[in-house]
């Protein structure tokens, strides 16, 4: 008896300081990311839907970036920077993240009307618009109530009408989706973090890739103060996009997504070019939900588009011109 309650006291303690140096790593962790969350020079509007944070980076003609789920205002900006975009980058937050108020009842008509507020606050009469993964939504929408403060409408491996992901998640996501459920899995379970951020399964990635990866997963922390937005993306947001009238768009737009895209469906990126009257599609054969190794092609392919006319020729054909990454024409 006395050697089995030695075991079961040692068992004890070496559990008790497994839990103890987990949580001294856990709040070692998030203290860094809060840290690096403050220098983001983050500001705040008052609209009629609540507060829209926003933040700003660059100069020059000014693109709105919308973000992807997880991340806000903090992560637009730097979307941009990755891209190379030689614009003025101007990234709010969505409803529910960070600073942004998430308006009873919200929908994602409001955060388009919140959207051209913050313009309006900005002085912005009309802005081209990239709305990347979770971030559609909000961008088609931003389209269809506002034709005429969008120049030009890009939608990166966007979340659109068809894809898997736009369903209202179970309700069992809001005990998934923590803080320290998503930590534990980015700190002991790497690789499955990767693939939850969509990088495709055995993607051979350089040193440049894994760097971005890595920066790209710690950008989505601390996750606490982002919930109420994942909340309404993953049980609003993301499964209105299939109510969007993209027959109704009127404002020339490129969609860009790759082959091999683990989260968001290439499929229903190509289906919705194909409904949206005039617009470009363009197809990546890699790079997963990141788009790894794509940035220079889908750089120059935003430049040349942005550098285009407002109104395309053929807007009304309902005709996509498609374009393959070059490494895969023939």
């Amino acid at each position: 008896m006395g050697l089995r309650r030695s075991l079961v006291v040692t068992l004890v303690g070496v559990v008790s300081v497994g839990i103890s140096l987990l949580l001294v790593r856990y709040r070692k962790d998030l203290r860094a990311a809060r840290r690096r969350l403050a220098q983001v020079d983050r500001r705040i509007i008052q609209t009629d839907w609540g507060e829209v944070e926003y933040a700003e980076q660059g100069v020059g003609e000014p693109v709105l970036v919308l973000h992807s789920i997880f991340h806000g205002c903090d992560g637009g900006p730097s979307s941009g920077r990755d891209l190379g975009l030689d614009h003025r980058s101007i990234a709010p937050s969505r409803f529910g993240y960070l600073g942004s108020d998430v308006p009873e009842g919200a929908t994602p008509a409001d955060q388009a009307d919140a959207l051209a507020a913050l313009l309006d606050a900005l002085g912005i009469s009309d802005i081209d618009v990239i709305g990347i993964s979770a971030g559609a939504t909000s961008a088609l929408q931003f389209a269809l109530r506002h034709p005429d403060r969008v120049k030009h409408l890009a939608v990166l491996v966007g979340n659109l009408p068809g894809n898997p992901m736009a369903t209202v998640q179970p309700s069992w996501a809001r005990l998934v989706d923590r803080q320290l459920p998503i930590w534990a899995i980015k700190t002991y379970f790497p690789a499955a973090m990767a693939r939850m951020a969509g990088v495709p399964r055995s993607f051979p990635m350089n040193d440049d890739e894994a760097r971005f990866v890595r920066e790209f997963i710690e950008s989505m922390f601390p996750i606490t103060p982002r919930l109420r937005g994942v909340f309404f993306d993953v049980f609003v947001s993301n499964a209105a996009v299939n109510d969007c009238n993209l027959e109704a768009i009127r404002v020339p737009t490129l969609i860009v997504h790759t082959k091999d895209d683990p989260l968001a469906s290439h499929d229903a990126s190509e289906r919705a070019a194909e409904r949206i009257p005039g617009a470009r599609f363009v197809s990546l054969e890699t790079g997963g939900h990141l788009m790894l190794g794509q940035a220079k092609l889908v750089h120059d392919e935003l430049m040349d588009f942005f550098a285009g006319p407002l109104i395309e020729t053929g807007l009304t054909s309902g005709v996509p011109d498609t374009l393959e990454d070059p490494a895969a024409r023939t």
